[in-house]
């Protein structure tokens, strides 16, 4: 990446470290103001490792895109404790004998959270109830009730054994819970449960293969973000894309807006974007010039040459 303004970083988060720490991590690596916009796409709690998109300027207007992706996560579930946060950290509310159970059982019963099931997002989350996030209140001790929601579970594959412990690879949806299947599967199983690790290993097309360690980012040093950034252009492979010449580029940066007519070939494929509803059949394309993202562009439900294209993101 040329410059440190617009992309995106993956970064391998260490236990311990919240989200926004590493955001705050990666500002100071770089030496940018508080006005220099990073952020992330998809928060992991600090008891857990692994991938964690961070955005680079305009980078934070791709946050939608990324955050819909597939994620996949590597858990550990351990029977016969339950707390109130659902995972290591917190106040233990739940003792429970742990049955016997055999490796096909626990198959079994955790196929049956695969594909589009309902599930309540725990007190400790970012989830907003009454305009202030559900862990803000939970900490003050205040009760928390949020509603049940649909999320997609791809798959759910038991690892390994060791009872109390049970180490699974969960592929979801945006807004799923692992902390939350986690107890509900223990609960199934019998029991009550926390998860004692948890690691996401990929996010959309993006994996903790690629990303630097969190450990590696100091105030100051910008060249470890530098070398390991990705720049606009290459951040949506997914997408289709229309590329067009610098003249009319130049345009569409002052704030023209073409019809479908000047941009379109018959040879283009429009992908639909990856959202979370069985009715989300919103379709993008990337519009870009040379190396240069310049849009995000929706496409025109009226089918018409004429039809002006809606932007969906725009890039300076």
């Amino acid at each position: 990446m040329k410059r440190p303004d617009d992309g995106i970083l993956l970064v391998d988060k260490e236990e311990g470290e919240t989200s926004h720490g590493v955001v705050k991590k990666v500002r100071s690596a770089l030496g940018q103001g508080k006005r220099y916009k990073v952020g992330h796409a998809g928060t992991l709690d600090p008891f857990a490792t692994g991938l964690l998109v961070i955005l680079l300027g305009q980078g934070t207007k791709l946050s939608r895109f990324i955050m819909a992706g597939e994620k996949e996560y590597l858990a550990t579930l351990e029977l016969g404790v339950e707390t109130d946060t659902l995972d290591p950290t917190g106040r233990v509310t739940a003792v429970r004998q742990v049955p016997r159970l055999t490796l096909n059982h626990i198959r079994k019963t955790a196929k049956r959270y695969e594909g589009r099931i309902r599930q309540t997002p725990p007190a400790y989350s970012a989830v907003k109830q009454g305009g202030l996030r559900a862990y803000t209140l939970a900490r003050k001790g205040i009760s928390v009730k949020l509603k049940e929601r649909t999320v997609t579970v791809h798959s759910v594959s038991i690892v390994s054994v060791d009872l109390p412990r049970i180490a699974m690879r969960v592929r979801c949806g945006s807004g799923t819970y692992i902390r939350t299947l986690a107890a509900d599967l223990a609960r199934d199983l019998g029991s009550v449960g926390r998860l004692k690790t948890l690691r996401r290993v990929k996010s959309g097309t993006f994996d903790v293969a690629d990303a630097i360690s969190s450990v590696d980012i100091v105030p100051g040093s910008p060249v470890s973000v530098l070398e390991n950034g990705m720049p606009l252009r290459d951040v949506l492979p997914g997408l289709g894309e229309i590329d067009v010449d610098s003249r009319l580029a130049e345009k569409v940066r002052q704030g023209y807006q073409p019809c479908w007519k000047e941009l379109t070939r018959p040879e283009e494929p429009i992908r639909p974007f990856p959202g979370n509803t069985e009715n989300d059949q919103e379709s993008f394309m990337k519009l870009v010039s040379g190396d240069r993202l310049l849009a995000i562009l929706k496409k025109s439900d009226g089918g018409g040459g004429h039809d002006k294209v809606k932007f969906e993101r725009v890039f300076s």
